[in-house]
Protein backbone atom coordinates (compact mmCIF):
# COMPACT_ATOMS: atom_id res chain seq x y z
CA UNK A 1 0.00 0.00 0.00
CA UNK A 2 1.19 3.17 -0.93
CA UNK A 3 1.67 5.90 1.87
CA UNK A 4 1.04 9.91 0.78
CA UNK A 5 3.14 12.82 2.35
CA UNK A 6 2.23 12.34 6.10
CA UNK A 7 2.91 8.35 6.13
CA UNK A 8 5.83 9.22 4.32
CA UNK A 9 7.18 11.81 7.50
CA UNK A 10 5.50 9.37 9.69
CA UNK A 11 7.94 6.65 8.77
CA UNK A 12 10.96 9.00 8.34
CA UNK A 13 10.04 9.93 11.76
CA UNK A 14 9.75 6.33 13.21
CA UNK A 15 12.94 5.51 11.90
CA UNK A 16 14.61 8.06 13.28
CA UNK A 17 13.68 7.07 16.75
CA UNK A 18 14.51 3.59 15.86
CA UNK A 19 18.44 5.19 15.14
CA UNK A 20 18.64 7.80 17.78
CA UNK A 21 16.34 7.21 20.67
CA UNK A 22 18.06 6.42 24.00
CA UNK A 23 15.40 4.13 25.46
CA UNK A 24 15.38 0.83 23.99
CA UNK A 25 11.59 0.51 24.97
CA UNK A 26 10.93 3.36 22.84
CA UNK A 27 13.24 2.23 20.06
CA UNK A 28 10.98 -1.28 19.92
CA UNK A 29 8.20 0.85 20.35
CA UNK A 30 8.69 3.05 17.14
CA UNK A 31 9.79 -0.46 15.31
CA UNK A 32 6.09 -1.68 15.66
CA UNK A 33 4.80 1.27 14.78
CA UNK A 34 6.33 1.31 11.39
CA UNK A 35 4.12 -1.83 10.63
CA UNK A 36 7.29 -4.83 11.47
CA UNK A 37 6.84 -7.59 13.61
CA UNK A 38 8.65 -7.22 16.75
CA UNK A 39 8.78 -9.82 19.26
CA UNK A 40 9.14 -10.21 23.80
CA UNK A 41 12.65 -9.16 24.92
CA UNK A 42 13.83 -7.43 21.83
CA UNK A 43 16.94 -5.14 22.41
CA UNK A 44 18.12 -2.97 19.80
CA UNK A 45 21.38 -1.53 19.79
CA UNK A 46 21.47 2.82 19.24
CA UNK A 47 22.44 3.20 15.67
CA UNK A 48 20.09 1.08 13.42
CA UNK A 49 20.17 1.54 10.24
CA UNK A 50 17.39 0.37 8.43
CA UNK A 51 17.30 0.52 4.56
CA UNK A 52 13.31 0.61 3.78
CA UNK A 53 10.84 2.86 1.66
CA UNK A 54 8.65 5.30 3.45
CA UNK A 55 6.27 5.12 0.22
CA UNK A 56 4.78 2.32 0.75
CA UNK A 57 4.82 -1.13 3.01
CA UNK A 58 6.22 -3.42 0.26
CA UNK A 59 9.10 -4.15 2.99
CA UNK A 60 8.44 -6.48 6.06
CA UNK A 61 11.21 -7.28 8.88
CA UNK A 62 10.13 -10.01 11.47
CA UNK A 63 12.04 -10.26 14.88
CA UNK A 64 11.54 -13.15 17.17
CA UNK A 65 11.45 -12.97 20.51
CA UNK A 66 15.00 -12.54 22.81
CA UNK A 67 16.54 -11.09 19.72
CA UNK A 68 19.79 -9.18 20.75
CA UNK A 69 20.73 -6.20 17.61
CA UNK A 70 24.26 -4.51 18.29
CA UNK A 71 25.52 -0.71 18.02
CA UNK A 72 25.43 0.10 14.46
CA UNK A 73 23.93 -2.85 12.70
CA UNK A 74 22.55 -2.00 9.34
CA UNK A 75 19.16 -3.89 7.66
CA UNK A 76 18.09 -3.52 3.99
CA UNK A 77 15.03 -4.18 3.24
CA UNK A 78 14.97 -2.54 -0.22
CA UNK A 79 17.32 -1.15 -2.66
CA UNK A 80 17.97 0.23 -5.36
CA UNK A 81 20.23 2.92 -7.78
CA UNK A 82 17.18 5.88 -6.99
CA UNK A 83 17.47 7.74 -10.24
CA UNK A 84 20.57 7.17 -11.34
CA UNK A 85 21.21 5.39 -15.43
CA UNK A 86 22.61 2.59 -13.14
CA UNK A 87 19.18 1.59 -12.33
CA UNK A 88 18.97 0.09 -16.25
CA UNK A 89 21.69 -2.28 -15.13
CA UNK A 90 20.66 -3.07 -11.49
CA UNK A 91 17.33 -3.98 -10.61
CA UNK A 92 15.68 -2.58 -7.65
CA UNK A 93 15.85 -4.86 -4.50
CA UNK A 94 12.59 -5.17 -1.86
CA UNK A 95 12.09 -7.93 0.65
CA UNK A 96 12.10 -9.16 3.88
CA UNK A 97 14.44 -10.06 7.12
CA UNK A 98 13.56 -12.88 9.79
CA UNK A 99 15.55 -13.09 12.85
CA UNK A 100 14.14 -16.19 14.66
CA UNK A 101 13.73 -16.44 18.43
CA UNK A 102 16.84 -15.99 20.50
CA UNK A 103 18.98 -14.39 17.30
CA UNK A 104 21.90 -11.94 18.29
CA UNK A 105 23.73 -9.37 16.14
CA UNK A 106 27.01 -8.22 16.64
CA UNK A 107 28.03 -5.14 16.34
CA UNK A 108 28.02 -3.59 12.27
CA UNK A 109 25.92 -6.56 11.33
CA UNK A 110 24.76 -5.93 7.48
CA UNK A 111 22.10 -8.03 6.61
CA UNK A 112 20.57 -8.04 2.89
CA UNK A 113 16.78 -8.61 1.94
CA UNK A 114 15.65 -12.05 1.88
CA UNK A 115 16.88 -13.76 4.34
CA UNK A 116 16.29 -15.81 7.22
CA UNK A 117 18.76 -16.28 10.55
CA UNK A 118 17.59 -19.40 12.23
CA UNK A 119 16.39 -19.34 16.23
CA UNK A 120 19.55 -19.25 18.42
CA UNK A 121 22.32 -18.04 15.63
CA UNK A 122 24.52 -15.00 15.75
CA UNK A 123 26.05 -12.87 13.12
CA UNK A 124 30.07 -12.18 14.26
CA UNK A 125 30.29 -8.14 14.32
CA UNK A 126 30.89 -6.42 11.01
CA UNK A 127 29.51 -9.88 9.11
CA UNK A 128 27.81 -9.44 5.72
CA UNK A 129 25.20 -11.92 6.27
CA UNK A 130 23.96 -12.46 2.15
CA UNK A 131 22.26 -15.37 2.75
CA UNK A 132 20.04 -17.45 4.83
CA UNK A 133 21.52 -19.09 8.04
CA UNK A 134 20.21 -22.26 9.70
CA UNK A 135 19.47 -22.20 13.11
CA UNK A 136 22.64 -23.19 15.79
CA UNK A 137 25.40 -21.42 13.67
CA UNK A 138 27.40 -18.45 14.09
CA UNK A 139 28.58 -16.65 11.19
CA UNK A 140 31.17 -14.32 10.49
CA UNK A 141 33.11 -12.11 7.90
CA UNK A 142 32.60 -10.59 4.05
CA UNK A 143 29.93 -12.25 2.93
CA UNK A 144 29.34 -14.30 6.26
CA UNK A 145 29.81 -18.17 6.35
CA UNK A 146 29.35 -20.41 9.19
CA UNK A 147 32.30 -20.55 12.08
CA UNK A 148 31.06 -23.09 14.06
CA UNK A 149 27.47 -24.39 14.91
CA UNK A 150 26.45 -23.73 18.35
CA UNK A 151 24.91 -26.05 21.29
CA UNK A 152 23.14 -25.38 23.95
CA UNK A 153 23.16 -26.88 27.01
Amino acid sequence: MKRGPIGKMRMKLLRWMVSTFPLNAVRVSALRSCGFKVGEEVYIGPGLILSTMNSDDSCMLTLGDRVSIGPGVTLVLASDANHSRLSKIFPEVRGSITLKDDVWLGAGVIILPNVTIGKCSAAAAGAVVTENVDEFSLVGGVPAKVIRNLKLS
